[in-house]
């Protein structure tokens, strides 16, 4: 089963690819380094355009290899070129050649010594395999493969215009699809019917796929951060958390929006509006040179000082783009400053068990001053039933 990002007819091509390319090999460069195997999904995305599976690229300093098998080999051709015309894509036959095998052929022929790896990308048990091949073809004692620090995973921190039109254009995706089927929260719908008519919109209106599974809570089970949608039937009174996103050329959006079903009583709307201020003190603050950390104790202090304190989330947001959840992450352990260019989310919460939960959460782009909205579907509480 296909389960990677489909190609589109109109994919468009960043002009960022060559900058991208060149800055890791830099890098490389600069850490000894004779080449790089890449294997994460997003990676490969971010530097070569390839939005398909079973794919691994060989990055050395003067050449590009992506290596994949006749299910993805049209699909990578036609990708790569728009990003990287020099990228050599291979077809391997799976059952006359293994990676490793390959992978030593190549390798012999650049010279290289010294190799980067993805060690969080691939298991022990497939590693051992490709050392085993590389071995035995008589190319393994040369080679000194040693893991790959996350460099890309520093780059992506700041997009691109490219990058921040793809996210904009999943939010607001998400933002329409939402106003579409927001009606339908009525006493009798069940969470997992509500959850439908989302995913429904969502590609309806042009998103790929889904950012992420849809969450969807209603009553006691909008205090769960990540709740499933289930059969439970909202009721008159209840709170309703929905956490959703598209995703489109990979990009993702996340949002999250609160509601009550009807009219909100006093500590209904006591925890909405602790969760609004503390969103509202964060995004006030949010600026480039603001660390992380700094922006969460910011968000966190006002929701402990609340009656509700004990009941806070641990982290404030995250970044988001390529993967859902990326660096930085607005926590109080992460004390990196923040940068115009970043795509973060806010999303305090707060969640009482057997009670019920509100989350606000939107995807903002930092700026030298401040921040640019992505998200704009309307925060307001009380449905009218």
């Amino acid at each position: 089963m296909n389960t990677g990002i489909p190609m589109r007819a109109d994919l468009q091509a960043s002009p960022e690819y060559a900058r991208r390319m060149r800055q890791f090999r830099q890098t490389m460069q600069q850490a000894g380094q004779d080449a790089a195997l890449i294997f994460a999904p997003q990676h490969l995305r971010y530097l070569l355009n390839y939005a398909g599976e079973a794919a691994t690229a060989l990055i050395s300093n003067d050449q590009c290899y992506l290596i994949t098998d006749y299910r993805f080999e049209a699909q990578a051709r036609q990708e790569t070129v728009q990003a990287q015309p020099q990228c050599q894509v291979l077809c391997r036959d799976r059952d006359r050649q293994s990676l490793g095998a390959l992978l030593g052929q190549l390798l012999a022929d650049l010279h290289c010594n010294n190799l980067w790896f993805e060690a969080d990308q691939i298991t022990v048990q497939l590693w051992q395999q490709l050392l085993a091949d590389l071995q035995s073809g008589g190319n393994g004692h040369l080679l000194r493969a040693t893991a790959c620090p996350p460099v890309l995973a520093g780059m992506r921190m700041i997009k691109d215009d490219y990058e921040v039109s793809q996210i904009q254009q999943a939010a607001a995706i998400a933002d329409s699809a939402l106003a579409q089927v927001l009606g339908l929260l009525k006493p009798g719908i069940r969470e997992h019917e509500f959850a439908t008519e989302l995913e429904y919109q969502l590609k309806k209106r042009g998103a790929d796929e889904l950012s992420f599974a849809t969450i969807v809570g209603f009553g006691a089970r909008s205090a769960l951060p990540h709740a499933l949608p289930g059969d439970k039937r909202l009721q008159k009174g209840d709170l309703v958390l929905v956490d959703f996103g598209a995703a489109v050329n990979g990009y993702r959006s996340d949002m999250t929006r609160s509601y009550v079903a009807g009219k909100p009583d006093v500590m209904q709307q006591a925890l909405y509006q602790t969760v609004r201020q503390a969103q509202q003190a964060a995004l006030a603050r949010l600026k480039a040179g603001v660390t992380a950390s700094s922006l969460f104790q910011v968000s966190d202090q006002l929701l402990q000082q609340s009656e509700f304190g004990r009941f806070a989330g641990p982290g404030l947001g995250h970044g988001v783009g390529l993967q859902l959840h990326e660096q930085p992450f607005l926590s109080p352990n992460c004390h990196t400053p923040l940068q115009s260019g970043m795509v973060v989310t806010i999303e305090p919460g707060l969640y009482l068990p057997n009670y019920g939960g509100v989350r606000l959460e939107d995807d903002v782009l930092v700026t030298e001053r401040g921040y640019s909205l992505l998200t704009q579907a309307p925060s307001h509480f009380e449905l009218a039933l």
